[in-house]
């Protein structure tokens, strides 16, 4: 399924006409309906507010291979802080970071308070990293 009919069936599952979905993410209806028909491809903040809206993951809206709406919708708030810090590298290397370790429950499964935890740390981690990066390599003041 494409992102636009993604968007359609998740508006409509959760019960929101096009006008009321666009007032809860602060876009016109006209968007909302170009957004549905694939003759306009929303930005990655609008996306996430989309999928906060709809209760449904960013992978969902934007992997056509994914069938689930609640795929890693853990990692969505994590991902979007990411962006906002540091922009489409922050969200690529957190995603790696995250894809990468979650190959350390292999086999296993964990709860979603579990899961929360886990990414918390890992994103506290990666932020605290970045933030000494830049105070060490960063610009220097001429003071």
């Amino acid at each position: 399924m494409t992102f636009a009919e993604k968007v359609k069936k998740s508006r409509l599952e959760a019960g929101f006409t096009q006008k009321q979905l666009a007032d809860e993410i602060k876009v016109s209806a006209r968007a909302v309906r170009s957004y549905e028909s694939g003759a306009l491809n929303p930005r990655q903040g609008t996306i996430f507010l989309i999928a906060k809206a709809l209760k449904v993951s960013i992978k969902y809206l934007t992997d056509e291979a994914c069938d689930d709406p609640k795929e890693e919708i853990e990692k969505d708030e994590y991902i979007v802080d990411a962006r906002k810090r540091y922009g489409t590298r922050g969200v690529r290397d957190m995603e790696a970071l995250l894809n990468e370790s979650a190959a350390l429950f292999a086999g296993g499964e964990l709860s979603q308070e579990e899961k929360d935890l886990y990414y918390q740390a890992i994103t506290k981690a990666y932020l605290k990293s970045r933030e000494a990066a830049k105070e060490k390599f960063g610009k220097k003041s001429n003071t």
